[in-house]
Formats: C-alpha cells, structure tokens, sequence
C-alpha cells in the first residue's frame, strides 16, 4: 500500500511538474543506452530548495515506480517535522528515514537500510544553499560524508549524477509562493558504481576524501550556466 500511495503522489509531482515548469535537460557525456535503468544511487548537487521534487519530472515511470517500491532517502528531521512538506515528502518517497546533521544512531539506522537492490536518493551537501551561495550559516557548500558511507554498501548498478542548476528562481527558501512556469535547467551524468569506486581509491585511506573532492569539482565545473 505504502508503494502505491508513493507512486501516486510522486507521479502526480511528476504531472504537475511538466504542466506548471519548462525543462530543459542535457546530458554529461553520451547518453546511457538504458537511462536510469540501473540506477542505485541518485545524486542531488546543488541543494538550493525544498521544492527540488518537481525535479522528479526528470524521471520516467519506470524511476518512478522503482523509487517508490525500493527507494530509500534520508530527510533531515526538522524537514520531516514541517507539517506539510513534512507529510509531502513522506508520503513521496515510503523509505524517507529521518536523520539529525550528526553522525548518530539515526545515521547508522539509515544506513543498516541500505541494500544492493535500493535506490538511495541523496543530496550530499546536507543543507540548503541561500542566496549568497552558501548555508545559512554563512559556510561553503561542502559535500558531506554520507555518500561515501552509501557507496560503501553499494557495489552494482550506476549512480546518477543531478547537476541542478538551483531552484532560487522558483522559490527561495523562507520566501513565499513559487513562481511558476519558469524553465528549470538540469544536468544528468550516470556512472558505474563498481568502476567509480576503483577509481577513487576504494579500500585506502584516501576513498572517501577523494570522493568528497570529486563530486564537488563534478559540481561546481557542471552546476553552473552561463
């Protein structure tokens, strides 16, 4: 039941998503013979709003389904504790685990989820960027280690990589109703897990501080648009 209430409300994100906003999507290299086929991790970059579901109008119904059934996501606790998008996000993604910004029980939790066959949606930044291009604390929008703790437990399938442009356009955080019917631009980037992880090192002391420095310099050399 829970899959089917979560098919429901992210395809209808989806519909209203390509009615209400204009996208225009490209791809970071080829492009996949079986785009988001195989996908096992998905990447958000460039974390600028809690509206960042209609970029679900990216995936196609079989993504969809399969976030649904197997799809497993941490949510910051005081996101999940809002009472509408709270709800919202819940009801979108069944496997939505809330977590706190520590590395605590609720992390280990989290993780111990995690299996081969999931699809782990994440945005690694961990908070969201404001105007002035940093967190609300004033600090730059450094990746956090929890994707190099998910690629850890993954070793088939590909990681699909979300360069956002950033939502700023459509609703700032604290700011008001979104303005609609607005293009939204995005990048996408697939990579195979098993080859990646050879690639960074897996299995030395530098694994998960090269991961860290690659996704961020992935982001910042394809988030941005002239």
């Amino acid at each position: 039941m829970k899959a089917l209430v979560g098919f429901f409300v992210l395809g209808s994100i989806n519909i209203l998503s390509r009615i209400f906003f204009r996208f225009s999507v490209e791809w970071v290299g080829p492009v996949p013979q079986n785009p988001f086929g195989e996908t096992r991790i998905g990447v958000l970059l460039n974390h600028t709003s809690l509206f960042e579901p209609i970029l679900s109008a990216l995936f196609p119904w079989p993504f969809v389904w399969a976030v649904s059934t197997r799809g497993l996501m941490p949510g910051a606790d005081a996101t999940l504790e809002r009472p509408i998008a709270g709800r919202i996000f819940k009801f979108m993604v069944p496997g939505i685990v809330s977590v706190t910004r520590a590395r605590d029980k609720s992390w280990e939790h989290f993780l111990s989820l995690v299996t081969e066959e999931s699809v782990v949606l994440i945005a690694p930044e961990g908070r969201m960027k404001r105007r002035t291009g940093l967190d609300k604390h004033g600090k730059p929008m450094n990746l956090r280690g929890g994707i190099v703790d998910i690629l850890e437990r993954k070793t088939q399938g590909t990681m699909l990589l979300f360069y956002s442009e950033g939502l700023h356009h459509v609703q700032v955080p604290g700011e008001g109703f979104p303005h609609l019917f607005v293009r939204i631009r995005a990048r996408l980037e697939e990579i195979l897990i098993e080859r990646y992880k050879k690639e960074m090192g897996h299995g030395t002391p530098e694994f998960r501080d090269n991961v860290l420095r690659d996704l961020e310099s992935r982001r910042d050399r394809h988030c941005p648009w002239g």
